[in-house]
């Protein structure tokens, strides 16, 4: 018998040596090297899987011959059928729908409701196809106390079912309680779902590698197993990722090129709603968003999520409205400043949902083109309802509301304010704006100040706006506070 080699593999990049280091010559991370033992070898995964035929087109080669290329016309094209997951707002992140044999990456804080939205996501697919379950980080008994809780209040799709009713829609749920990836994917031949869900692939673990679950080597050659079964199969599959302390998705990175689609949960602790992003899609656009909110009964569906980021006392010193837009949905949403006189050499620059060194910027054009004295003042800043805005198009509104706050001067009700700032303080014209209008015209407001030179469409016109147009950020805070800042002292 040959004795077990182990080696050091850097838990951050995947670099591996032979010695140890302190420092990784790949990444340069510190104390990220785990010495790992090495198998003499994996039968089962030189073991050619068996072909059924269902990804071989006509006139392919037996599987006793080698594959050959084929000219592109010639690829045989099947029709995309999307597996609704029971969301709207999930499918309208994923494009449409999970397609089969993709895998799909959703990735989050602690806590945030991964495993509320896809046990609540499967129960409704349940009903249509089958599904398998897989829950690698909690026990069978668990998983169903929490579906018992969750059957009182489906999706906001589906009427909330009765008790029997709760029963039939199991039925179609398969349910497994397995770290060891071999079982798992016994169970994935054996059943060959429509939807399978890994929650977590960190908990997996391979017992031909000597690391521990979560290791770079673990996550991604259970992640790759996976992705080979489900691609021959036509399955969707899920997997629930874990996140750094510093918000980004734990594991190799190779993860996230390896699978189709990348979604992340957000949202604040200490708020209600959570916002489920795109971040990759090879099967549809990219930067959607969907809202949910957290209530008692798992999650539920923002129908209107423009209501959720604006504040219901009206305007006030130091705020102004923006439209953002997220994807192809629009959301109005209000911006707060507080600036007030320093007591240190340096003034502070706080902003929450927006970049700092954006505000930054934008306070160094105000203070060039308007004379504005903003380096004595410390500036406050944060997007209300916790929403992360990173489109430019929100400049003129964080201008706004930063020369608001202050000159103490409350912008009128009703007014909408949209434009990217230069920086020799001019306004550049944003994308989608027909868009924007018609979000800010359907909420009841009235005046909305854009940037001059704008291509407004057709339909502008009957939306009832009173649209101010502007060259300069001086000319777009005079049109929209009604009076110069730059005159009073």
């Amino acid at each position: 018998m040959a004795r077990p080699s182990s080696s050091f593999v850097c838990q951050a990049c995947g670099a591996r040596t032979r010695q140890f280091f302190g420092r990784c010559a790949g990444c340069g991370g510190w104390n990220t090297l785990v010495e790992q033992l090495e198998a003499g070898g994996d039968s089962r995964r030189r073991r050619p899987l068996a072909d059924d035929g269902a990804g071989a087109s006509a006139g392919s080669p037996s599987p006793g011959r080698p594959r050959r290329s084929e000219p592109i016309q010639a690829v045989g094209e099947r029709p995309l059928q999307r597996l609704a997951s029971g969301y709207p707002e999930l499918d309208r992140v994923l494009g449409g729908g999970l397609v089969p044999g993709s895998l799909v990456l959703l990735g989050g804080d602690p806590g945030i409701g991964k495993s509320t939205l896809l046990l609540q996501s499967a129960r409704a697919m349940a009903s249509r196809a089958a599904v398998l379950y897989v829950s690698a980080e909690e026990s069978a008994q668990q998983v169903k106390l929490r579906w018992r809780r969750l059957a009182d209040d489906g999706p906001a799709t589906a009427p909330p079912p009765g008790d029997g009713e709760a029963a039939a829609a199991g039925d179609g749920l398969q349910l497994l309680a397995e770290t060891d990836l071999e079982l798992v994917l016994q169970e994935l031949e054996t059943l060959r779902p429509a939807v399978a869900i890994i929650d977590s692939i960190q908990a997996l673990h391979d017992g031909d590698l000597g690391s521990a679950p979560g290791s770079v080597s673990q996550v991604r050659e259970c992640a790759a197993a996976l992705q080979r079964i489900a691609k021959r199969q036509h399955t969707a599959l899920v997997l629930v990722g874990h996140v750094t302390k510093e918000g980004m998705l734990a594991g190799p990175k190779v993860l996230e090129h390896l699978v189709d689609a990348v979604l992340t949960f957000e949202g604040d602790r200490f708020a209600s709603h959570r916002l489920l992003r795109a971040v990759k899609n090879r099967f549809g656009a990219t930067h959607e968003l969907g809202v949910f909110e957290m209530q008692g009964s798992g999650l539920v569906e923002v129908g209107n999520p423009s209501e959720l980021f604006l504040a219901g006392d009206g305007p006030s010193p130091g705020t102004a409205t923006i439209v953002a837009c997220e994807g192809t949905r629009s959301l109005l949403v209000e911006i707060q400043a507080l600036v007030s006189p320093t007591s240190y050499a340096s003034p502070r620059r706080t902003a929450t949902g927006i970049g700092t060194n954006r505000l930054h910027q934008i306070l160094a054009v105000l203070e060039k083109h308007m004379g504005l004295p903003l380096s004595r003042f410390d500036c406050y800043l944060a997007v209300a309802g916790g929403l992360a805005v990173e489109e430019p198009a929100a400049d003129l509104g964080v201008a706004a509301a930063v020369v608001a706050s202050y000159r103490d001067l409350t912008l009128p009700a009703g007014t909408v304010l949209v434009g990217e700032l230069g920086l020799g303080g001019q306004l550049r014209p944003v994308g989608q704006l027909e868009l924007r209008l018609q979000e800010a015209a359907r909420l009841g407001f009235t005046r909305v100040v854009v940037p001059r030179g704008s291509a407004l469409g057709p339909l502008t016109a009957g939306l009832g706006l009173q649209l101010l147009e502007a060259a300069t950020v001086a000319e777009a805070l005079v049109a929209g506070l009604g009076v110069n800042p730059a005159d009073q002292t």
